[in-house]
């Protein structure tokens, strides 16, 4: 059973996500916060395994709440609620650790098979907005590539490079002549080397150091 929590200061949006939510076997609505400063107590006390967080409540806005949460030890996966294809604050929590976002209006079961990929260790964006997104974190300058790069095999290098374009594990596998259980192998150890988070960040790094 996945457990989620829903964080937006709409009692009638969260009531539609739970109900959507606590329609399907695997997932259960754990609890409710109204603003940021009640997420973070919320998450603490129920530990839930994915949260919905908007980004504009009061009190304490999204972004503020998903920073300090991610600072505990053992986060949840977190993904932002937002109304606008690329949201500023979105791609600040992404470049934080956040595993993605969507937009509010988002299809029920795109919303769904979100919070399953995310669960399982992957990261979602929403459609829309990827190719912006990405831009965004494509500095003008030439940054310099961090020592840990240098630290990768020549094929993680590979798998890196793939990854970065957003090849999935299966279309990697295919490429490459490898099982998808090495791809996925291969793709934790890049993660691990270069201190990141998830295959979104993965690409930000990419983006943000031109390795694409």
């Amino acid at each position: 059973m996945i457990r989620v929590a829903l964080v937006d200061d709409q009692a009638l949006f969260r009531a539609g996500i739970r109900m959507l939510v606590d329609s399907q076997p695997d997932l259960e609505v754990v609890g409710e916060a109204g603003d940021g400063r009640q997420a973070v107590g919320l998450v603490r006390e129920v530990r839930p395994d994915v949260v919905l967080m908007d980004i504009r409540m009061p009190v304490m806005d999204g972004l503020a709440a998903t920073e300090e949460l991610l600072r505990d030890p053992d986060p949840p996966r977190i993904v932002m609620l937002t109304t606008f294809d690329l949201d500023e604050a979105a791609a600040r929590a992404i470049r934080g650790g956040a595993s993605g976002f969507l937009l509010k209006d988002a299809d029920p079961e795109f919303l769904l098979a979100a919070i399953r990929t995310v669960h399982a260790g992957s990261a979602v964006v929403a459609a829309s907005a990827t190719r912006d997104l990405f831009a965004h974190f494509a500095s003008p300058g030439v940054r310099a590539v961090p020592p840990a790069y240098q630290d990768l095999t020549d094929r993680e290098r590979e798998i890196f490079a793939l990854a970065a374009r957003g090849l999935s594990n299966a279309e990697i596998a295919e490429r490459e002549f490898l099982s998808e259980a090495t791809v996925k192998t291969h793709v934790s150890r890049i993660l691990g080397k270069l201190a990141l988070r998830d295959r979104v960040q993965l690409v930000v790094f990419a983006f943000e150091h031109h390795l694409v």
